[in-house]
């Protein structure tokens, strides 16, 4: 496992910013990319968070998977690695 984290079920409402928060609730957060519609700049509803640690980013899966934020249930596992796109 790496410490870079997939989280889906991110509310439209829900910021890097207020992801930082919660994660940092688990350990040392490095990075959150939430990924927008490259047209709207709306938040597509995912996102990243990288996690300092393995043990961190275990914890934030163990505590945020299931958890309700901004009125939508998360979905956090580990970030598998990018798919060649042709």
């Amino acid at each position: 496992m790496n410490n870079k984290l997939f989280v889906g079920g991110i509310a439209w409402a829900t910021t890097e910013e207020g992801l930082k928060e919660l994660f940092g609730q688990v350990g040392n957060v490095v990075e959150v990319k939430i990924i927008v519609d490259r047209m709207t700049g709306k938040s597509r509803g995912f996102g990243f968070v990288t996690m300092e640690t393995e043990e961190e980013a275990e914890k934030a899966i163990k505590e945020f998977n299931g958890k309700d934020l901004d009125g939508r249930a998360l979905v956090v596992n580990a970030a598998k690695p990018q798919e060649n796109r042709q």
